[in-house]
């Protein structure tokens, strides 16, 4: 496929530099190219300053990166559009695009499928394939981008995988994200989603770096939470709560935990008290989910008494909560459900 080429798309400018020279060309010619990059371009003949020398050079040494919109939807209740893209060795993934107002967020992808087995989700469902690249990642943004004509604003990794599971290329993923001249997306716009990995939330919050952790807590009791989330067997509830406090120590960031309400599962206020308890005196933000039901699973959503009983019990202990609107159900727009149908 590109074995032994260098792939454009996975270098940050000074980088981009860098590989000229090594290819005997002048340096200025990096800061050319990683234009023509974000530009969204699929071949080196489109790079129209660039002499025919280099660009066959180019094609010699190093391919530009480019995945492919194979299917898009369009819901017909909201601003939400689902893309499915088709990979270089064949493989699906899928991006969700939301507009509101003047900002259009992107929820992307961080592997193809996932290990983590949460029962409530379409993408685990087949297992992990593999690993997304850093650039595989970004050109989802890059490819959306294009298709709308308009400016990304706003990132959510929250799409198919875990992306503390692909750590490196996550990391990876934020540094070329963040390139001024390329797609310029401050950290801060940024939110990152985990099932609670500790000891990457550990590594991460040693780095620094100024995004939005969101975890997916789902119950406040480990028994219970384990049988939504497997991965729950391996990290326990007090586990993940130390290593929340130890990330806002270090990065002084709000961490926002996920909760996923089902119909009598982890909707009672049973669960609801005890939430409080875990989460008061933390600098956090609580997300309702009601599920979103797929058709391998039996979850259902709970009715809208429910849900507003449990945010009101919330609110009543000064835990911030919103309820977050299911957007995009039309189009399949639970994680995984349009890939694995189209599969």
């Amino acid at each position: 496929m590109y074995k032994g080429k260098v792939v454009l798309k996975n270098l940050t400018e000074e980088e981009m530099k860098d590989f000229l020279v090594e290819i005997g060309e002048k340096k200025f010619r990096g800061s050319q190219i990683f234009s023509w990059i974000y530009k969204g371009i699929r071949d080196f003949d489109e790079m129209n300053n660039i002499p025919k020398s280099l660009r066959e050079k180019l094609s010699k040494y190093s391919i530009i990166g480019n995945i492919d919109i194979d299917l898009k939807l369009e819901s017909k209740m909201d601003n939400t559009k689902k893309y499915l893209f088709l990979l270089n060795d064949g493989s699906i993934i899928e991006s969700v695009a939301m507009e509101y107002d003047n900002r259009v967020t992107v929820c992307v992808s961080n592997q193809v499928g996932c290990r983590m087995g949460c029962r409530f989700c379409a993408s685990t469902i087949d297992g992990l394939d593999r690993n997304l690249e850093a650039w595989e990642i970004l050109d989802q943004i890059i490819k959306i981008q294009k298709d709308l004509g308009k400016r990304v604003s706003n990132i959510v990794m929250m799409g198919s995988g875990e992306p503390l599971d692909n750590f490196n290329n996550s990391l990876r993923f934020l540094k070329l994200v963040n390139e001024e001249n390329g797609l310029n997306i401050g950290n801060r716009h940024i939110t990152l989603s985990t099932c609670g990995l500790v000891d990457r939330i550990y590594e991460l919050a040693d780095l620094q770096i100024p995004i939005n952790l969101a975890i997916s807590l789902h119950s406040p009791f480990d028994d219970r939470r384990q049988e939504i989330m497997p991965v729950a067997k391996k990290y326990s509830i007090n586990d993940i709560i130390k290593s929340c406090k130890y990330y806002i120590r270090k990065t002084n960031r709000r961490i926002t935990f996920e909760y996923s309400l089902i119909k009598g599962t982890n909707d009672s206020e049973k669960e609801s008290e005890e939430l409080v308890k875990l989460l008061k005196g933390i600098l956090c933000h609580v997300n309702l989910i009601p599920i979103n039901p797929i058709e391998e699973r039996e979850f259902e959503k709970p009715n809208t008494e429910y849900i507003n009983k449990f945010k009101n019990y919330l609110d009543k202990y000064n835990i911030p909560v919103t309820i977050r609107n299911s957007m995009g159900s039309d189009i399949s727009g639970a994680c995984g459900q349009l890939r694995r149908k189209y599969k």
